[in-house]
């Protein structure tokens, strides 16, 4: 955690036993400020358009690395809602069915991944995150071993196929 000082009343944060762990917390007890340090919730999109999966390659990415859609919740959506924005955000694609795969947890980065099957139509155009796209015959697909890898892992083998994992 990067905060030193409680963002409510600016006194410098404690380490505290809270909860059954470790906590930073603010020693102002009037204050009572916590920081819980809870994963954050991340959509991803397993978009299956016109019989293939899309990997997209973020802007800041290396060339070869290709991963699905994914996003934050913005206040107020459901992550049918949330995932169904970010395939439109960043392809242009409208989703017309959404199926929820399963939650994996992204320890790395502190998120918990919602990731759904997004049935997609349309034509792609990436937005300005994005700089290139794979579609992909679900059969040739190489999941990787954390994070949303393990969605397109559990998707694969809810259509019969064994992902050969790398």
């Amino acid at each position: 955690m990067s905060e030193r000082f409680c963002p409510r009343c600016a006194s410098p944060l404690a380490q505290v036993e809270l909860g059954g762990a470790s906590r930073m917390a603010c020693p102002d007890a009037v204050c009572g400020y916590v920081h819980w340090d809870s994963p954050i919730p991340v959509v991803a999109a397993i978009v299956e358009h016109e019989g293939r999966v899309v990997l997209a390659r973020n802007r800041g990415w290396p060339e070869n690395m290709y991963g699905l859609v994914t996003g934050f919740l913005e206040r107020g959506e459901s992550p049918q809602q949330g995932v169904a924005r970010e395939v439109k955000e960043e392809l242009d694609l409208d989703a017309k069915a959404t199926s929820l795969v399963g939650l994996y947890p992204f320890e790395r980065k502190n998120e918990l991944i919602i990731a759904y099957h997004v049935e997609a139509a349309g034509v792609i155009s990436l937005n300005e995150e994005l700089v290139d796209y794979r579609a992909i015959k679900p059969a040739r697909l190489r999941p990787w071993k954390f994070g949303t890898g393990l969605a397109l892992a559990d998707w694969l083998r809810s259509r019969g196929l064994e992902p050969d994992v790398f």
